[in-house]
């Protein structure tokens, strides 16, 4: 039992990959955040020129 303890302790493989997806989570709202703010602007943009068009 006590083995069966160490190794599960030593055991950083599980770490690793909270890490991974720690850093992946935090890109993906960055990627999400920029999208929103350029399609914010992108929608303004194409109601000023549809409007000027009118």
């Amino acid at each position: 039992m006590r083995r069966l303890l160490a190794r599960f302790v030593d055991d950083e493989r599980g770490a690793t990959a909270i890490e991974y997806c720690m850093i992946a989570a935090g890109i993906s709202i960055m990627i999400v955040t920029a999208v929103n703010g350029i399609g914010s602007a992108l929608s303004t943009k194409f109601n000023e020129v549809g409007t000027s068009l009118k």
